[in-house]
């Protein structure tokens, strides 16, 4: 509109600057431009803000007994390398937005490394996880003080060279007290709060002067274990809340070994964690699988608030054996479990969906070091095997499959098998 008036009075000015015309004759009076009609535009709606949708996997302990650990040795450069281990998890981990595990080893230097009762594992094995594609490990467990206070604190060093965040150890009270000892993870834009506490490390005592080196959620941790210190509970998941993130997950190291069941302690403590505030329970320690749950509690003010609690994810990586044929199996079986994260334009975000990929740890004795350990899918084992094409597995491992897929199902119910879905 602006340059079309501009015009006008252009024309205006330059009538009057022309000669006078003689007044017999008519002066043609300039008309104004005739203004193009032009469609009015309506302004294009906003577009309605989406959700925000992301991954957290998560997987049970890391151990590596010394079958495994030789089976990973390389004798040409006189190292360590468990990727071919853990090659099939990886495929399912690069799908994650985040990823957690349980280092159930420590990390104190060769070439000394052992196995069961006091672990200590190549330091190539915590370059190998992140390859795989974790992004955090639980460093709390019964192992943890396997190899003293130096291998606490040389586990840290290695895994911060490596590049992989790690909770629930620390080398000083300083490190202890920086966010109560919580590690903050942005899964996808969903940011989480990760605790980490065991109930115990295998009878053994910190010393008096650092009690900050492991979380422990008991008091009588190296006697009874049965005395949950609900204080340093309550005060580290009140430190979680205030940091304002979006959940609050805590990893918790409990239980009894080889039950497919939680027990009552499991139960109470996770009512306890989750009126406190804790929205994801991750436990461990059982080696072997038990169920997942959602939890409804109500609080001292009569509000409802509801968790999810998996009991235990078992072994992730391992070397168990057992003349039992059940235990030996399930020591052997795991998953790695997705857990759907959903955070609304209102900012509300909620566990949107649970999904587990069941894995199974193949060992061939009779074949070359670097080829008699291996995590597999155990769909994708079985259907290359019923294909003809795999190379791996054989008749007897095939019925060890199906026997894994049907303890998954039979412990975390098979609507939640991600190609049962």
């Amino acid at each position: 509109m602006k340059r079309i008036l501009s015009l006008a009075l252009s024309l205006v000015l330059l009538a009057g600057c022309a000669p006078a015309q003689p007044a017999d004759q008519s002066v043609e009076i300039p008309q104004p431009p005739v203004q193009s009609q032009l469609p009015v535009l309506e302004p294009e709606p906003e577009p309605e803000p989406e959700p925000i949708v992301s991954h957290l996997m998560v997987a049970g302990d890391i151990m590596s007994h010394m079958p495994l650990t030789d089976d990973c040795y390389v004798a040409e450069t006189d190292s360590y390398d468990y990727s071919h281990v853990l090659q099939e998890a990886a495929q399912q981990l690069q799908l994650a937005d985040f990823a957690v595990a349980n280092l159930e080893t420590t990390l104190a230097g060769g070439p000394n490394y052992s196995g069961y009762p006091r672990f200590n594992s190549p330091d190539e094995l915590a370059y190998n996880i992140k390859d795989a594609g974790f992004d955090l490990l639980c460093t709390t467990n019964n192992h943890t003080l396997d190899k003293g206070m130096d291998g606490i604190y040389r586990t840290l060093d290695v895994l911060d060279q490596a590049g992989i965040p790690h909770v629930g150890t620390y080398r000083s009270q300083e490190e202890r007290d920086a966010n109560s000892g919580i590690y903050v993870a942005d899964v996808g834009g969903i940011s989480v709060a990760f605790l980490a506490y065991t109930y115990g490390l295998n009878g053994h005592r910190l010393p008096d002067d650092q009690p900050f080196a492991a979380n422990i959620f008991n008091t009588d941790y190296y006697t009874s274990v049965s005395d949950p210190d609900y204080d340093l509970l309550a005060a580290d998941l009140a430190a979680a809340q205030a940091l304002d993130t979006d959940l609050i997950a805590v990893i918790t190291h409990w239980g009894w070994e080889y039950h497919t069941k939680q027990n009552g302690h499991q139960e109470g403590l996770t009512q306890f964690l989750v009126e406190h505030g804790a929205d994801l329970v991750l436990g461990g320690h059982p080696h072997v699988l038990q169920p997942y749950d959602t939890v409804t509690v109500t609080g001292e003010d009569g509000t409802e608030r509801q968790g999810f609690v998996i009991y235990s994810l078992g072994n992730f990586i391992s070397n168990q054996n057992f003349e039992d044929r059940k235990k030996d199996l399930a020591t052997k079986t795991t998953v790695i479990l997705d857990l759907e994260l959903t955070k609304d334009p209102e900012g509300n975000t909620s566990l949107t969906d649970v999904r587990y990929t069941p894995y199974y740890m193949v060992h061939r004795n009779n074949r070359p070091v670097g080829e008699r350990r291996h995590l597999v899918d155990v769909h994708q084992a079985i259907a290359s095997y019923e294909a003809g094409t795999s190379e791996l597995i054989d008749k007897n491992c095939y019925g060890q499959l199906q026997l894994a897929l049907d303890l998954c199902h039979e412990v975390l119910g098979e609507e939640g098998d991600k190609a049962s879905a």
